[in-house]
C-alpha cells in the first residue's frame, strides 16, 4: 500500500466508526458507567473523559482496518505518549503511520457565520517534535513515521445534564446523552494546525478553531506545506524559552511575523503574501508576556 493510499483506505471504515459512536438519531451510544449492582452513573462532559471513551469505541474499527490491510498496530503505553496508534506495514517496515485520536466540540458560529470549535492540541512542539531521531515520550522516533495523521471527532455538548443522577438499567433508553451530532475527519496534522499554541502556556501545537478547516484540511499551513509547518513549530519559542535562549522576546508568535523573521535572515521565506494567514489574536504584535511557567503536554 502506497503512502497516499493509507488515508483513503482508512476513510472506508468511517461508517463503522459512526455506528459505534452514534445512534440513528445522532445521540452518543454511551450513556454512562455501570457498576456490578447495575447502577448507571451519568458520564461527565469533561473533554478528557469523553476523549478516552471515544478512543476506546473507535479502536476496534482501527484494529479491523489494520488486520485487513496488513498493518501491525502498536498502541501508546501511556496517556502522554505519542501517538495514540502506530500502524506499521507488515510487507514494508519502512511504512509507519502515526494516528492521534482527538476530539473537540462546536462552540457556535462567529459573526461571519462560520462554525467554530473549542480546538484541540496536536502534540508538543518540544520533546519528540524537535528531537526527531530517537524516542522522547513517543512510541517510535518522530522521523520513523512517514506521515502524521489526526483522527478527529467533532460533537455538540448537551446542556442541563445532571451528572449526579444515578439510573437503573431499565432506564437505559431514558438516560440523556452528553454528546450528539458527531462528525469525523482524518487529516495530516499540518493541514489542521494553527500558528498558535493549543492551550494557555503549554508547549503544544494548537489546531484551527474553524470547523470547515478541520473537515477539509485547509488550515493556515495547508498552502505552505509540511516543511514550513515543521520549521515554524520546531523554532517556535514561548516567552520563557526565548529568555532562556537569550532573546528579549520570541522572534515570532504568528505566521506573518514568521515570514518577516525569515526574510531578515539568509533563508528567504519565498511564499506569496496572500498565502500567509494567521489565527493568532495578536495582529503583528508579540503578544502578552506572562509569568506562568511553560509546561509540556
Amino acid at each position: 500500500m502506497e503512502q497516499d493510499q493509507f488515508r483513503e483506505a482508512l476513510l472506508q471504515y468511517f461508517d463503522e466508526l459512526r455506528e459505534r459512536v452514534s445512534t440513528e438519531n445522532g445521540d452518543w451510544t454511551v450513556k454512562g458507567f455501570i457498576d456490578v449492582y447495575q447502577r448507571i452513573y451519568s458520564i461527565s462532559i469533561d473533554t478528557k473523559v469523553l476523549s478516552k471513551v471515544l478512543e476506546l469505541l473507535m479502536l476496534p474499527a482501527i484494529s479491523r482496518f489494520a488486520e485487513e490491510h496488513g498493518y501491525e498496530i502498536v498502541l501508546a503505553k501511556s496517556q502522554n505518549q505519542y501517538p495514540d496508534v502506530s500502524l506499521i506495514s507488515k510487507s514494508n517496515k519502512a511504512l509507519c503511520f502515526a494516528v492521534d485520536i482527538k476530539t473537540t466540540y462546536r462552540t457556535g458560529k462567529d459573526k461571519n457565520g462560520r462554525m467554530r470549535v473549542s480546538g484541540m492540541t496536536l502534540g508538543t512542539f518540544g520533546g519528540y517534535f524537535r528531537i526527531r531521531d530517537r524516542r522522547v515520550s513517543s512510541t517510535f522516533a518522530y522521523n520513523r513515521y512517514v506521515k502524521h495523521y489526526v483522527l478527529g471527532v467533532v460533537y455538540d455538548r448537551a446542556v442541563g445534564i445532571d451528572e449526579r443522577k444515578i439510573y437503573n438499567v431499565a432506564d437505559l433508553n431514558d438516560i440523556p446523552s452528553v454528546a450528539r451530532s458527531f462528525e469525523f475527519f482524518l487529516q495530516e496534522k499540518y493541514l489542521i494546525a494553527s500558528d498558535t499554541p493549543g492551550s494557555g502556556n503549554t508547549k503544544n501545537i494548537g489546531s484551527t478553531k474553524y470547523l470547515d478547516r478541520l473537515l477539509n484540511g485547509t488550515g493556515v499551513f495547508a498552502k505552505l506545506g509540511v516543511e514550513v509547518f515543521d520549521d515554524y513549530w520546531m523554532n517556535y519559542r514561548t516567552w520563557t524559552m526565548a529568555r532562556e535562549e537569550g532573546f528579549a522576546k520570541p522572534p515570532y508568535t504568528n505566521l506573518k511575523m514568521y515570514q518577516a523573521y525569515k526574510k531578515q535572515g539568509a533563508e528567504i521565506f519565498n511564499i506569496p503574501e496572500d498565502a500567509v494567514e494567521t489565527e493568532a489574536d495578536d495582529k503583528g504584535e508579540y503578544g502578552l508576556e506572562t509569568d506562568i511557567p511553560d509546561v509540556d503536554e
